[in-house]
């Protein structure tokens, strides 16, 4: 199973001081095309952690991880994977170590993204991806769906399975629409120096109306504004 990396303070700015996981390279799915490819994670210091908890070298068995998050006060906001995607190795979504998730998450206001693939199609995986994010949502652990551009967001917002988040253009700053004309909002933390997550949460809000935008960011930056503009 995963190594997790549980860090109940976090340094980084963006996320404020909240708790937040690091989830080995694993977890991440083939289907991301940013795998490599302009991810946030994959330079700077969190690139060193990450690399460290996949090679085993930081971090915990996923159990333990689990534990450490049951352990947290009721109410904590905190956020899982700054790195890595949920539960299962490469597309797939591990059922049951999402549901020990959702039951360490209990009481408390966990969020996450993922990228793992979701659209109801001919591929039972998928379906079935997209039943466990259902379900992770139903029970207050709030599964963001990772867009890649504007037009899977109206994708992924039609499944009506979870909240959507989308990259955006580097250069994107105001609000915009997706082409069926749902209204995006850009990440208050990439406006602001004095906003972040633990002072915003929005992404913790499973029945927010608005997609929330996140401008292509990091050393890789042009890469993911390529995969936001369709051109990569």
């Amino acid at each position: 199973m995963h190594q997790i990396q549980f860090t109940r303070t976090s340094r980084n700015s963006k996320t404020g001081p909240m708790p937040v996981t690091t989830t080995s390279e694993e977890s991440c799915p083939q289907a991301c095309p940013l795998k490599h490819n302009g991810c946030f994670a994959d330079s700077g210091p969190l690139a060193l952690l990450w690399r460290k908890v996949t090679e085993r070298k930081a971090g915990l068995a996923w159990e333990s991880a689990m534990a450490e998050i049951a352990k947290l006060p009721k109410g904590t906001l905190w956020r899982h994977n700054q790195a890595g995607d949920l539960p299962g190795t490469g597309d797939a979504i591990d059922a049951r170590a999402l549901h020990q998730l959702i039951d360490a998450n209990r009481g408390k206001r966990g969020f996450t993204y993922t990228h793992k693939p979701v659209s109801v199609n001919l591929d039972p995986q998928h379906e079935a991806n997209a039943h466990s994010v259902a379900y992770a949502n139903s029970k207050g652990f709030a599964v963001n769906l990772s867009a890649d551009n504007l037009a899977e967001a109206d994708q992924l917002a039609d499944l009506e399975i979870g909240p959507v988040v989308v990259v955006l253009p580097s250069d994107q700053l105001t609000a915009t629409v997706t082409p069926s004309g749902r209204k995006v909002a850009i990440c208050p933390a990439v406006l602001s120096d004095n906003v972040n997550c633990t002072t915003c949460g929005l992404c913790a809000k499973i029945d927010r109306l608005s997609i929330i935008g996140f401008p292509a960011h990091g050393t890789s930056k042009r890469k993911a504004s390529a995969v936001a503009m369709g051109v990569n």
